[in-house]
């Protein structure tokens, strides 16, 4: 269970950091004479205005009703012009800063992007990560089932939990068992970017992120409560506040926390956390804002996704018995994963006139966590009859430090002849992980019908005792340059330096680490029609350093991607609908494969994903809100260590699925405030090994929900899985098998004024 994660050494980290504040320094220097000269209006250039991103929150106006659905205001109220880092009117967002870090229309973004905002997630009752995602396409969440403990992903067949997490821009590093997770409840927001994006955010696997985008302080007064419970013995209150801190107009606040406690799908674990997030905006002026944002999270949970076999899973063992889905794998006694962790940092934003606007976001993360159970993973212990469970146990502990800081410069202008929208940017960050692992080889098995808890062999012994240390440095560069007034031109490239360092407490002689650079790029052109039509098409790398050696002791080089991409958005004006269409190539080199008969791995590896993907969001009568979505993958092994393999598709990823939900509310009449709704999440077949032998069978699940908002108050159940469909979500192995969520009913209650 040794992790793969990555570290960077300690020789050139002063180095590095002089060089990251040399650079803010100078970006400084440029940016103040730029500034100095944009000042003076050029004949035959008309500059454009600045970005709308300085505004707090934009102000709301009476429309035509849209997103009644889910509101406690019946809807009366939508926004003009929506930020790309606040709220969506109903279900159809219309700008975003994730794909080119400015503040740019879906429409005129040539690449692929969700955003799953407030609204929508309320209507779903969406709990974690992973639940807010399901009607996503190219992403397939919940890889190991019900599990409490980490959002799990992959975007277009390829991981995207461990360098594809992001929070307000600034990247989530997941390495070995030092797992971040954000509730949802903090998040305004959530953008789902498919595609390499390393051009402005460095390292990362070429089928994408998750960019979660936190609550801000409103200029309105915010006051919110609510209550629920349901499944399991769950329950929790929440509340949200926000608003001026002052008369003057230059202070404001906002206050969110949740605390949840009861169990979960396997006996005996808990699922308890408490989630605070204290934030607050300061506005001088209209050019300037300073947002700082913050949050603590405690959870109390364990090991539920267990590691079952595929025999007693997805088809019944020699004895036709399936294992229950509530079997605590674990031991109730010994099944803990407790977490801290804590973010802090501010946003600082400062146009200097109508053409250069200068950022600096900054965050420290921290998080402490601590995982003793037994697992599963090893098959049966009496392979004749199949009804008792091996087990081996498993400790760890683990710390984590991550400092990051991303500057920005960007300008609007024109050239005389195209305006652009330049951005210029230097990043940094700093990660350290200590961790300690610990197992005890083999455990005490498990009956799967009659268990025994309580049992103990011996006490876990160290086999790994690391110190790993990451740095990576990032200097980019972006034009979004407008050829004519419907043709725009997007081009960009990044240096990206990172060094690694594993530094082995157990056996000194084997750290290692190494030192990486790498040049990604990108361009793409889109053609705006004034009907709302708009075709595109767009080639972009990515660039992600591995950790590790070969069997002749030579460090890893790191993965590189590339993706070529095509496809269409349509937004007709005023429609109220956003439709995308997607077809992309994506090739991933270097990519990790295993020797056979050896413990030992090799890079010899190359994956190939091509597929097509399709979304519709909709508002589209007043109260009506829908979301459509549709994957189809093909994915292959090119390159591998084992022969036998080429040409095989990868495990624990679905050939195609495809959803739909809808929500309607009564916006007038006797019933007005009444709302139902529901969806449907079909999910394709996935191999259980590497040889596509063992085949997972394909799933549909149901969900519904209804609700009902009177003035200031709403009431709501919601029901995921609604026919408590018992299936398997993924294999990675034929011995490591996960049981999906099963039927969870949540009844709230909010009250907002």
């Amino acid at each position: 269970m040794k992790p793969i994660s990555f570290v960077l050494s300690d020789r050139p980290r002063h180095a590095v950091a002089r060089a990251a504040l040399a650079g803010v320094s100078l970006l400084s220097l440029v940016v103040g004479a730029a500034a100095q000269e944009a000042t003076s209006p050029r004949r035959g250039v008309s500059n454009p205005p600045a970005e709308a991103s300085v505004q707090l929150q934009e102000l709301n106006v009476q429309g035509t009703g849209r997103g009644v659905g889910n509101g406690l205001d019946g809807g009366a109220a939508v926004r003009a012009i929506e930020s790309p880092t606040g709220p969506v009117s109903g279900y159809v967002a219309t700008r975003s800063a994730t794909a080119t870090k400015t503040n740019t229309p879906l429409i005129e973004t040539p690449q692929s992007i969700s955003v799953v905002g407030r609204e929508q997630i309320d209507a779903q009752k969406a709990q974690t990560l992973t639940q807010a995602t399901q009607y996503v396409p190219g992403l397939f969440s919940g890889t190991f089932g019900a599990d409490s403990r980490i959002d799990y992903f992959n975007l277009r067949g390829f991981v995207a939990s461990d360098y594809g997490l992001y929070r307000d821009g600034l990247q989530l590093l997941n390495y070995g068992f030092g797992y971040f997770k954000v509730d949802t409840f903090g998040l305004e927001r959530i953008e789902v970017l498919r595609g390499p994006a390393a051009v402005l955010f460095g390292a990362g696997t070429p089928g994408g992120l998750i960019n979660q985008v936190s609550k801000r302080p409103t200029v309105d007064p915010l006051r919110y409560v609510e209550v629920g419970g349901g499944s399991f013995g769950q329950g929790y209150a929440a509340f949200d506040l926000s608003g001026p801190a002052d008369d003057s107009g230059h202070w404001f606040y906002r206050l969110t926390g949740i605390g949840h406690t009861g169990g979960t799908q396997v006996d005996g674990a808990p699922d308890d956390r408490v989630y605070i997030a204290p934030a607050f905006t300061y506005k001088p002026d209209g050019a300037t804002k300073f947002t700082f944002l913050s949050s603590y999270q405690h959870d109390n949970t364990a090991v539920t996704s267990n590691f079952l076999p595929y025999s007693g899973t997805v088809r019944p063992n020699l004895s036709g018995l399936r294992i229950p889905r509530s079997l605590n794998v674990g031991d109730i006694g010994l099944n803990t994963f407790r977490r801290d962790q804590a973010f802090a940092g501010y946003e600082f934003e400062h146009a200097f006139d109508e053409t250069w606007t200068i950022r600096q976001n900054l965050r420290y993360s921290f998080l402490e966590s601590f995982q003793n159970s037994y697992i599963g993973q090893i098959g049966y212990s009496d392979p004749a009859t199949e009804t008792r469970l091996a087990r081996y146990q498993f400790r760890d502990s683990a710390k984590v430090g991550l400092f990051q800081v991303d500057n920005q410069a960007e300008a609007r202008f024109s050239d005389g002849f195209f305006r652009h929208d330049l951005l210029m940017g230097l990043d940094y960050k700093n990660y350290q992980l200590h961790d300690n692992q610990a197992s005890t080889f083999p455990g005490p098995d498990i009956s799967i019908r009659f268990p025994v808890y309580g049992q103990r062999v011996a006490s876990p012994l160290p086999y790994l005792i690391n110190a790993d240390t990451f740095e990576q440095t990032g200097l980019y560069a972006q034009d979004q340059i407008k050829l004519t007034d419907r043709l725009t031109l997007v081009v960009g490239g990044r240096g990206d330096f990172a060094n690694n360092l594993v530094r082995d407490r157990l056996n000194p002689a084997n750290t290692n680490g190494r030192s990486d650079s790498a040049f990604t790029y990108r361009t793409a052109l889109i053609y705006n029609y004034d009907f709302g039509l708009a075709p595109y098409i767009s080639y972009s790398t990515s660039f992600q350093p591995q950790i590790g050696s070969d069997a002749n002791n030579v460090a890893f080089k790191p993965e590189t991607g590339n993706q070529i991409e095509g496809g269409v958005k349509f937004e007709p004006p005023g429609a109220g609908y956003f439709l995308t269409l997607a077809g992309f190539d994506i090739h991933r080199s270097n990519v990790l494969t295993p020797v056979p008969g050896t413990f030992f791995q090799s890079q010899i590896g190359q994956v190939r994903s091509t597929g097509f993907e399709a979304q519709f969001t909709a508002s589209l009568a007043e109260g009506l809100n829908a979301v459509a979505a549709f994957t189809v993958f093909g994915l292959t092994v090119e390159r591998s260590a084992d022969a036998a393999t080429i040409g095989r598709v990868p495990v624990a990823t679905p050939d195609n699925f495809a959803s739909l939900f809808l929500d309607y509310t009564i916006p007038t009449g006797d019933f007005r405030g009444f709302g139902f709704g529901g969806g449907v999440r079909y999910f394709g077949r996935s191999y259980a090994d590497t040889l596509n032998t063992f085949r997972v069978p394909d799933y549909v699940l149901f969900d519904a929900q209804v609700h009902y908002n009177w003035e200031n108050w709403r009431l709501a159940v919601n029901a995921t899985n609604i026919g408590d469909r018992r299936f398997v979500s993924s294999c990675n192995a034929v011995n490591s098998c996960f049981y999906g969520d099963a039927r969870r009913v949540i009844a709230s209650l909010a009250y907002k004024w």
